[in-house]
C-alpha cells in the first residue's frame, strides 16, 4: 500500500498540468495578487482532490473483473497519462512566443480548466484502488500538493511565462511513468504465496 511520501510524489506528478495551466493564468492575465493565486490554486486542488476518488470508485467496482491483471491495468493508466503529458510538452506552442495581452479568467473559464488538467487524476485513482490505497489520504495528498503548486504557478507565471509550464509537464510525466513501472515491476517480482 502507498504511503503519504509516495501520494505526495502522486500529487506532484498529477499537479505539473495544473501548474503549467496555472503558469499560463498568470502569464497571460492582470497582475496576480495572492488571493487571486490561492482561489485559483485552492480551485484546482479541489478538483485535483476529488478525482481520484472518482477514479478509485470505479476501480473497485471493477476490481473482481480485472484482479488477475490489475497490475497491468495501473501500468498502463499511469504510463497513459504520463505518456499523453511528455505529447502535450512536446507539441506545446514555442517557448518564445509572445504572451497575448493580459485578460480576466471567468470563473467558468477557471472550472473547466481545473476540470480538464484532474482528469489524469481519474485514471489514476482507478489506480489506487487497485493497489488498495487510502484514497482519503490519497485524496487529500494530492488535493493539498495541487493547491500549493497551481498557486505557485499563477505566482511565477507572470514573471516567468509559459515555458517553464513545458518543462513541469515533462517531468511530470517522466515520473507517471515511472511510478507506473515500479508498481508493475514490484507486482511482477514479488513472491507467490
Amino acid at each position: 500500500m502507498p504511503g503519504i511520501a509516495a501520494f505526495g510524489v502522486l500529487g506532484l506528478s498529477l499537479s505539473v498540468d495544473a501548474f503549467a495551466a496555472a503558469v499560463g493564468k498568470g502569464a497571460t492575465g492582470a497582475r496576480p495578487r495572492l488571493v487571486d493565486a490561492l482561489r485559483i490554486g485552492a480551485l484546482f486542488g479541489l478538483f485535483e482532490a476529488i478525482a481520484p476518488a472518482v477514479g478509485w470508485m470505479l476501480g473497485v467496482a471493477l476490481a473482481g473483473w480485472i484482479r488477475e491483471i490489475d497490475h497491468w491495468v495501473a501500468f498502463a493508466l499511469l504510463a497513459g497519462v504520463g505518456g499523453h503529458m511528455l505529447w502535450e510538452a512536446f507539441k506545446g506552442e514555442a517557448p518564445d512566443e509572445p504572451a497575448s495581452a493580459p485578460k480576466a479568467h471567468s470563473l467558468a473559464r477557471l472550472v473547466l480548466t481545473a476540470l480538464a488538467t484532474s482528469i489524469d487524476a481519474t485514471a489514476v485513482g482507478i489506480s489506487l484502488a487497485f493497489l488498495d490505497a487510502n484514497i482519503l489520504v490519497a485524496c487529500l495528498v494530492i488535493g493539498a500538493v495541487t493547491t500549493i503548486v497551481a498557486t505557485t504557478g499563477v505566482l511565477v507565471g507572470r514573471r516567468a511565462g509559459t515555458w517553464l509550464g513545458r518543462y513541469a509537464e515533462l517531468a511530470g510525466g517522466i515520473a507517471l511513468i515511472a511510478i507506473g513501472s515500479l508498481v508493475l515491476h514490484q507486482h511482477l517480482t514479488a513472491p507467490v504465496l
